[in-house]
C-alpha cells in the first residue's frame, strides 16, 4: 500500500513584489503540466493560497476536474514583500542565509527546517487521510528543497544531483515535478524536478 504526493513548483511569476500572477509562459507551463496529469491519474490538489500557486493548481484542476485545496502550510519559507520596505537583494540576503543557517529565522517567515517540517506535515496527513490515492500538490521550489534536506540523507539527495545541498536554490525549476512515496518503509524520493513533460 503506498500513497502518492506530486510537488510541483509553481509556473513563471511576474517578476515584482508581492502577491503576483504567472506569465504568458508560465500559463504555457501550466497547460503543459496539466496535460501530463490528465494521464496520471491523481484524486486531489492542494495549493497555497498565493495568485502563482492558485493559478497554476486552478488550471491543473480544470482539466482534471478536480476543486484547490487551499492550504497555509504550503508557503515559503519567506517571500519577497512579507517584510514591509525590504529591498530584493535584502531579500536575497536573508533567503541565502537561511538556506545556509538552516535553523536562523528570518525577521518573517520561518528557518528553513522549521518550513521543511510545515510541509512534512501536511504530506503525512495527506498520506493517512488518503492511502492508495495520488496528490498534487502546488506551492513553491525552496519549500520542496526544505523539505527534502529535512527528510532525505545528503547521499539520496546527491544520487538525485550532485551537490545538492550547495546548489539546492537553482535546483527546482518552474512547474517541474518530484514525485514522492509514501510506503510500507517510509518515504521514498522516486523522482526530483522533473520537466520531462515541458518538452513533450
Amino acid at each position: 500500500m503506498s500513497t502518492d504526493v506530486y510537488l510541483v513548483r509553481h509556473a513563471i511569476k511576474e517578476k515584482d513584489v508581492g502577491d503576483v500572477a504567472i506569465t504568458a509562459a508560465g500559463l504555457e507551463q501550466s497547460h503543459m503540466t496539466a496535460k501530463h496529469f490528465k494521464r496520471v491519474p491523481i484524486s486531489r490538489i492542494f495549493s497555497i493560497p498565493l495568485n502563482r500557486a492558485k493559478q497554476t493548481a486552478q488550471i491543473i484542476g480544470n482539466v482534471a476536474r478536480l476543486p484547490i485545496i487551499e492550504d497555509i502550510r504550503l508557503r515559503e519559507r519567506a517571500n519577497w514583500g512579507d517584510l514591509p520596505g525590504q529591498t530584493f537583494q535584502e531579500f536575497v540576503e536573508m533567503w541565502n542565509r537561511c538556506t545556509k543557517e538552516r535553523d536562523f529565522s528570518p525577521p518573517s517567515g520561518d528557518s528553513a527546517r522549521r518550513a521543511g517540517e510545515r510541509l512534512s506535515s501536511c504530506l503525512l496527513e495527506i498520506s493517512v487521510q488518503y492511502p492508495k490515492e495520488s496528490t498534487v500538490i502546488v506551492t513553491h521550489g525552496g519549500l520542496i528543497t526544505d523539505f527534502l534536506l529535512n527528510e532525505f540523507s545528503q547521499e539520496e539527495l546527491n544520487n538525485k544531483h550532485p551537490n545538492f545541498i550547495i546548489e539546492q536554490s537553482n535546483l527546482v525549476p518552474e512547474c517541474s515535478i518530484t514525485k514522492i512515496r509514501f510506503g510500507a518503509k517510509g518515504l521514498k524520493l522516486v523522482d526530483f524536478a522533473s520537466i520531462a513533460h515541458l518538452h513533450c
